[in-house]
Formats: structure tokens, C-alpha cells, sequence
């Protein structure tokens, strides 16, 4: 595919359902991770003082990251399904779009 033709490309393309899947996991892999960090922050401001998380505390944070790692083998699976060109390269640029940090004024 052409720069040209990739530049053309827009968010409102369709992505072909292959490709739609890894978007799909991408995002899961994505609010998985926001999750893990997010229940590890809290507990580093918690403790930030002193003491150490409870047991149920880190048998969360385990879960969590062991559900954070399943969904990067299903994106890692997902991306490697796609396969034509074009489809991929779509997603690129979506996920590209999609990770992007926003500007703040």
C-alpha cells in the first residue's frame, strides 16, 4: 500500500473483522493494564507511609496481572491473524490513533 493511500485512510474506514478482533484485544489488553496499574497506584499511595499491602490486596494485584498477561497472548494471536496488507496497515494507523496521547491546553 501507498503512503498516499494510507494517508487517505480515516478513522470512519471499516476494519475487516480479522483486524477488528486485534482492535478489540488491543483495547482489552489496554483497560487491563490501565487496571493493574491503576489498583498498584492506589496501594503505593496507601502504604506510601508504611505498612505493606494485605494478603488480599496481592492475590488482586496477582490476578490482575495474570488476566493482564492472557490478554496480551490474545493480542499478540489476534495480530498475527491479520494477515493482508491493507487490513493491517489500517490497524496500525487505528491503533496508532487510538494510543495516541491526547493534547492537553
Amino acid at each position: 500500500m501507498s503512503t498516499d493511500l494510507l494517508n487517505e485512510m480515516t478513522d470512519n474506514d471499516p476494519l475487516p473483522p480479522v483486524a477488528r478482533s486485534a482492535l478489540d484485544a488491543y483495547q482489552a489488553m489496554s483497560a487491563s493494564k490501565s487496571e493493574y496499574f491503576g489498583l498498584l497506584q492506589q496501594l503505593d499511595l496507601k502504604y506510601k507511609e508504611r505498612g505493606s499491602p494485605t494478603i488480599a490486596e496481592n492475590l488482586k494485584l496477582e490476578k490482575l496481572l495474570q488476566t493482564h498477561g492472557e490478554k496480551v497472548a490474545s493480542f499478540n494471536n489476534a495480530m498475527q491473524a491479520v494477515t493482508d496488507k491493507t487490513a493491517r496497515e489500517l490497524l496500525l494507523k487505528k491503533l496508532m490513533t487510538t494510543s495516541a496521547p491526547q493534547a492537553t491546553e
